[in-house]
């Protein structure tokens, strides 16, 4: 089975779970916002398969980390795509992969920047089901995997979106399927 089937059947798994969620909590018109680049990749195939009316929005939240610093990252300066007032709205945030919590934190941040909204459900492609640093978790999982801490999984995309798993220390590549 290729990763690009294999992805495809998470989201449309996460299609379901989405709708199943949003109706059994009266969630009606959500806005859907993505995290750059990879939570917003899955946002829009999300976003086209939900059919909902408004577009996603987009968060850049390169300057709300904490750990940039650390990691080594250069922050991209672009701004934030949120066309429509969050206040009372019910979000649906995706990212790509859940790891140790702090990206959501700084997504969360920003949103909360742009208004006050009614809820937050949280739903990423894959969760990293240990090494998490902050009390986050997902509403909505396509794929939970453990890893160890010298591998690290990425999405390639935007079309078609892969994913893959790789060991820092022998550089190797594996595909997840």
């Amino acid at each position: 089975m290729s990763d690009e089937i294999y992805v495809k059947q998470l989201i449309s798994e996460m299609v379901t779970a989405i709708k199943s969620h949003t109706s059994a909590n009266n969630y009606y018109a959500p806005l859907m916002i993505g995290v750059k680049t990879g939570g917003a990749w899955v946002a829009n195939l999300l976003h086209r398969q939900l059919k909902y009316k408004e577009p996603p929005g987009e968060l850049n939240i390169s300057f709300y980390r904490d750990d940039f610093s650390t990691l080594g990252m250069h922050p991209e300066v672009s701004p934030s795509q949120l066309c429509i007032d969050v206040n009372d709205r019910h979000i649906i945030l995706v990212d790509d992969v859940l790891y140790t919590g702090r990206t959501i934190r700084a997504a969360m941040n920003e949103i909360f920047d742009y208004g006050r909204p009614a809820s937050i459900t949280l739903v990423v492609l894959v969760d990293r089901s240990s090494n998490r640093e902050l009390p986050i978790q997902a509403d909505i999982i396509g794929k939970s995997i453990a890893l160890d801490a010298e591998e690290h999984v990425k999405l390639h995309g935007p079309e078609p979106l892969m994913l893959s798993i790789t060991n820092i220390e022998s550089a190797g590549t594996k595909k997840m399927g």
